[in-house]
């Protein structure tokens, strides 16, 4: 079993399950929560994670295959996705995929699903086209809100991760999103996406 990535919620290993490459992700436990409350915590974010992942692909999106679930220790046994994260791709691939991009993240917002953590590092390009990875702070919702928290994280991380082409990655991933829910949502959003940047500026100056 090999590190793959440690994060605050979860430690991410690659490993094997029945003879295939697996990806093995295992959440922490946290020491300043009561124990009790944690394994809940824990355990409850582990199925709704593995239930999300397998609810993403009744809305033809491409996720990772669930192979096991072991609610106890809160484990969940993935397929490993053979490509390139779309962090790692030349400065043009960027571009072109934040259309594609943005057509997965309208047909999550379509289906009322909140991806929670939307970064160029958790979407893969493989043989088979485009992967979305890791449901781990996704959440059931229907509030215009909330899926602008999931653009606005979007285009932090286009300006802190790829800067120099941000203003056309964005454009490309709005004209992908706009194509699966519509100029009139879409605009809703946007906006709404607008008031959480005059939040953050303003709490800044305070």
């Amino acid at each position: 079993m090999k590190l793959l990535k440690k994060g605050a919620e979860a430690d991410i290993y690659i490993t094997s399950w029945n003879g295939q490459n697996s990806v093995l992700k295992i959440r922490k436990k946290k020491d300043y929560r009561v124990h009790s409350l944690d394994t809940r915590i824990r355990t409850l974010r582990t199925i709704r994670e593995a239930k999300m992942l397998s609810e993403a692909k009744s809305f033809g999106i491409t996720t990772p295959l669930v192979y096991f679930v072991d609610e106890k220790k809160c484990k969940i046994y993935l397929q490993f996705i053979e490509g390139k994260l779309i962090r790692d791709l030349p400065a043009k691939k960027i571009i072109k995929t934040c259309k594609e991009i943005g057509k997965i993240v309208g047909l999550l917002h379509k289906n009322g699903v909140m991806h929670g953590d939307l970064t160029t590092s958790n979407f893969i390009l493989s043989q088979k086209g485009l992967v979305i990875l890791d449901f781990g702070l996704s959440q059931k919702t229907d509030k215009i809100d909330d899926y602008a928290i999931d653009l606005r994280l979007f285009k932090e991380v286009l300006n802190s991760a790829h800067a120099q082409i941000v203003d056309d990655a964005w454009t490309l991933f709005i004209q992908g999103y706009r194509k699966i829910l519509g100029k009139n949502i879409t605009e809703k959003i946007i906006n709404q996406v607008l008031v959480i940047e005059k939040r953050g500026r303003y709490a800044n100056v305070i």
